[in-house]
């Protein structure tokens, strides 16, 4: 007799939930940690959480501009008119992505900043921001993603009704005009809107976020309306007038759940849960989703919200509905169900003591397993994960470093849930992560911490935190080096693994190779070789390098250290080859990344990079 339980270690069996009959299949064990050679590696951020310049150079206001002046509307009455300075400091930001390993960057554009008004008059200069960031991502190999809109409406649209008036999508299509028609000669990847459950549930509904209303269910459903019309003439306008091939996809909440436990009719209660319509909100995946990949409201939305639906003509899902080349998921976590005896899906609380965020979301990694896939049975487009990270209270550290272990945790197991998403058939091509630097939360000002790299807001000083140099090893390998999270006291690390990165650890400095540590464990150093890359996901030479130069470049963060003293503390051989390498792995001379910690009169330190393990 077959258990109902549904295993997911890839040695069992697979429920296929498609159909309705129970198929047993068995499924090859595979690596779940590499990636394909294509996978997309990069981060997020949006133009009013970090850009600043709020009203620089022609720029005109956004509805966030006049919501931070409200009172008691934001923590601490702070606001985002500096932020990270983003504006004025995108090269160098640009210089930790590069240093990172990130293969992409999804950043919004200030819709003010290019069309002051909304519509009509275009400033150049906000054009030609864009142009540089472009530019700089590019020279640096990194693919930019371009967001459309991410929730700063103009102010004057704002005023003239903003997503309620009917004219809205028409706006949204004369501004992706502007923007494709200047960037669409180097920019293939289009996203068009930004999470509409939240900019019309918080802007529209319960007012904590911009622009503040507290408006009738229906007035939010014909202004989310609006806003899928948007999208889809966004699309439209960027397939006809894009100078390259453009790979567009969308971006909604991911509002998805995860099964309380692995029996079968759990799995059933979050994919229904995951699928369900909830009355008098509009925190749900299908709604948004339907419309824009199906062509039509779902059933049972309809039913659920009768009473408030608007009337529009069903001519309008010709304009919703467009190719999408992709979904992009916002998922940061997901509520535990469970089915219950009456047939309907039911939260879970969570367990006493389990993980959660500043935000007191669960940090939980299977909603980066169950949330892809129940995604990916609706509407069976390729996936890229936009957005997940976690919130937290990140501080530097007396030893001048940021020590975010739970971020770490939180984004190696969501990494390994997402790469089992994969192996059970979901087309998953990038993942990035949220967000690449702190910045300004929104409502929340700047209590909560999601970034890669810490941001001291007083001197703009930015400092890597341990997820970033995680991160780091993780695209620098394609993902091998989560192995070195997987193993249990049922499979402990061998001896000669760990034996040689305690070697490693302890004669840095001096000369030596894998035949050398080989030597020492009494091994051969093919065996050695083998055995590393095997349970570390990188190979001991390439290791032992990665080592030597981030010890190097802690060096050369003082600016009395010379560069042969940093090379023979490194443990290389000479200056010479340490030059070569330092330029191959980093793009620039020693020389050259000593010079960016020199201290100008005048000007602040920048932080590049701080690996507190060889501090």
């Amino acid at each position: 007799m077959i258990e109902q339980y549904l295993t997911r270690d890839g040695n069992f069996l697979l429920f296929h939930a498609c159909c309705s009959i129970l198929v047993i299949t068995p499924i090859m064990k595979k690596d779940p940690t590499l990636f394909p050679e294509d996978f997309i590696w990069g981060a997020s951020t949006s133009a009013y959480q970090i850009e600043g310049a709020h009203d620089a150079q022609g720029k005109g206001a956004s509805i966030w501009d006049l919501f931070v002046q409200r009172e008691n509307r934001i923590w601490r009455g702070q606001n985002g008119r500096v932020a990270c300075d983003h504006y004025y400091r995108f090269k160098e930001d640009v210089a930790q992505m590069r240093l990172m390993g990130l293969k992409a960057y999804r950043f919004s554009l200030s819709w003010a900043r290019i069309l002051p008004d909304g519509t009509g008059t275009i400033n150049e200069a906000g054009l030609a921001y864009y142009d540089a960031l472009i530019n700089e991502l590019l020279e640096n190999n990194i693919e930019p993603w371009v967001t459309l809109f991410h929730w700063d409406l103009p102010y004057e649209l704002f005023l003239r009704g903003g997503w309620l008036n009917r004219s809205s999508p028409e706006w949204f299509s004369e501004y992706t005009k502007v923007v494709v028609s200047r960037f669409s000669d180097r920019v293939e990847r289009w996203v068009t809107i930004n999470e509409p459950q939240c900019f019309i549930g918080l802007g529209y509904r319960d007012g904590t976020h911009a622009p503040g209303l507290n408006l009738s269910f229906g007035e939010c459903l014909m202004a989310g309306h609006n806003a899928l019309l948007a999208h889809g003439r966004s699309v439209q306008v960027i397939r006809e007038n894009a100078k390259r091939t453009p790979m567009i996809g969308w971006s909604p909440s991911g509002s998805v759940y995860r099964p309380g436990s692995n029996r079968l009719d759990d799995i059933s209660a979050a994919r229904e849960a995951t699928s369900a319509i909830y009355s008098d909100n509009v925190w749900n995946t299908r709604w948004w989703s339907d419309p824009a990949i199906l062509g039509h409201y779902p059933e049972d939305g309809l039913k659920v919200y009768e009473k408030a639906l608007p009337k529009f003509p069903a001519t309008d899902f010709e304009i919703i509905q467009q190719p999408l080349d992709y979904y992009c998921c916002n998922i940061f976590q997901a509520t535990p169900v469970r089915m219950s005896d009456e047939g309907t899906p039911v939260a879970i609380p969570l367990s006493d003591g389990e993980d959660i965020s500043l935000y007191e979301w669960s940090q939980n990694p299977d909603c980066l397993y169950w949330g892809p896939r129940f995604i990916h049975e609706l509407y069976d487009l390729p996936i890229v994960i936009t957005e997940n990270g976690c919130s937290t209270s990140d501080r530097v550290s007396l030893d001048g470093a940021v020590h975010d272990s739970n971020r770490t945790d939180f984004m190696v197991g969501h990494l390994l849930s997402l790469r089992k998403a994969m192996d059970d058939g979901v087309d998953v091509r990038g993942y990035f992560h949220w967000s690449l630097l702190d910045n300004f939360e929104w409502h929340e000002g700047y209590k909560h911490r999601y970034g890669l790299i810490h941001v001291n807001y007083e001197n703009q000083v930015r400092t890597w935190k341990d997820s970033a140099y995680c991160l780091q090893e993780i695209i620098s390998s394609n993902g091998n080096s989560l192995k070195e999270f997987l193993h249990s006291d049922s499979e402990p690390v061998p001896y000669v693994v760990k034996e040689a990165k305690r070697y490693i650890d302890l004669n840095l400095s001096e000369t030596f190779n894998v035949k050398t540590i080989a030597v020492h464990l009494n091994c051969h150093p093919d065996f050695l070789s083998r055995r590393f890359k095997q349970y570390v996901g990188t190979s001991l030479s390439d290791y032992i390098r990665r080592l030597r130069l981030e010890f190097a470049r802690n060096l050369l963060r003082n600016a009395d250290v010379q560069i042969g003293e940093a090379a023979d503390r490194a443990g290389f051989s000479d200056r010479i080859h340490f030059s070569k390498v330092f330029r191959k792995e980093m793009g620039m001379t020693p020389s050259q990344y000593q010079q960016q910690f020199r201290v100008v009169e005048g000007q602040p330190v920048v932080e590049v990079s701080k690996n507190p393990r060889l501090t």
